[in-house]
């Protein structure tokens, strides 16, 4: 509650510019979001809501949850914020899975003060993977390009060994059945960057490209997947090479994120495929520096409410063809 997340959604709901039939809910401390709402001068009504059978149409459905002493104090850290953000996560993540809710929508929240002996993840992509039906993989989605990433919140030092032939070949798998059922791309084109400058230039940097990535893809090219690579990272995104293909595919987080967040930050959205549920979020953290400012853009919180929405049509539409 401390970062910029309640003044964005409270922006964007403001705004009237969701999806057609979204009727959006917010699990939040009411008591809190009214403090914002005050402090930025938003004159948006606030639905308090202690059901589902109360949601209404057009209006900003609150279902409040206790803030346990959490009280507003813009861009300062604190455990008792990090407690009310976990509780409005879990509360959310109970109710998709039990199908009261259709999508979910994260704001930003910060991993420091969220870990607790009920926390102990990363980032919400390893929370939703270990209390939502399926095997996450983190994608970047923007109109122009997307990045999934075959190892995420994970120290540099840990990635060569964490990159096997099994990891590659089933995340691969994944992103290509997203690719598929939620993005409505029948035959997927698929980039794979190397892990070692050059690729490796052949083993003389290193042997990671040679001996794990290329026969891995040259086995799912086999199997019918248009995949190519691996691709010196490098020159990849410069070069416009990018434009060819309808997802890139980085073994470490940086190396993906860092080109992504330069071509699309602001705009982008991070979607967890690979689960039964559709969860997204914007493309930026809590940015405690301009909390309660009114500065913070909306625009990458506008677009994961976009995206969540048109994959759960994609899905519809393919569950009934």
């Amino acid at each position: 509650m401390n970062g910029i997340g309640p003044e964005i959604l409270l922006s964007v709901l403001s705004k009237n510019l969701l999806p057609e039939n979204c009727v959006p809910l917010v699990y939040a401390s009411y008591e809190n979001l009214e403090s914002t709402k005050k402090h930025l001068s938003m004159s948006c009504e606030l639905h308090l809501i202690h059901s589902f059978s109360e949601l209404e149409d057009s209006v900003i459905n609150v279902l409040d949850i206790d803030a346990s002493g959490a009280a507003v104090h813009y861009g300062k850290r604190d455990k008792a914020t990090g407690k009310l953000a976990y509780h409005c996560l879990a509360k959310a993540v109970k109710d998709l899975n039990q199908e009261k809710i259709d999508v979910l929508v994260t704001a930003p929240i910060n991993k420091e003060t969220i870990q607790s002996k009920n926390f102990s993840f990363m980032g919400h992509t390893d929370y939703l993977n270990e209390n939502v039906e399926g095997s996450s993989v983190m994608m970047m989605v923007s109109e122009s390009l997307r990045v999934a990433l075959l190892t995420e919140h994970l120290s540099l030092s840990k990635v060569p060994s964490s990159i096997t032939s099994e990891l590659v070949e089933n995340r691969t798998k994944s992103i290509h059945k997203t690719l598929q059922l939620d993005f409505n791309i029948h035959q997927p084109k698929i980039a794979m960057l190397s892990v070692d400058p050059h690729a490796g230039d052949n083993g003389v940097i290193g042997n990671i490209d040679n001996m794990i990535l290329a026969p891995c893809i040259s086995l799912m090219k086999n199997e019918g997947v248009l995949i190519d690579g691996p691709f010196p990272a490098d020159s990849f995104f410069g070069s416009m090479k990018y434009k060819e293909f309808d997802v890139v595919i980085a073994p470490y987080h940086d190396q993906g994120l860092i080109p992504f967040k330069t071509l699309s930050f602001g705009k982008g959205v991070n979607f967890t495929s690979g689960l039964k549920y559709i969860r997204t979020s914007p493309d930026h953290g809590t940015a405690y520096e301009i909390a309660g400012k009114g500065v913070a853009k909306d625009t990458s919180f506008l677009e994961a409410i976009k995206l969540a929405v048109a994959v759960y049509k994609n899905r519809k539409a393919t569950s009934k063809s």
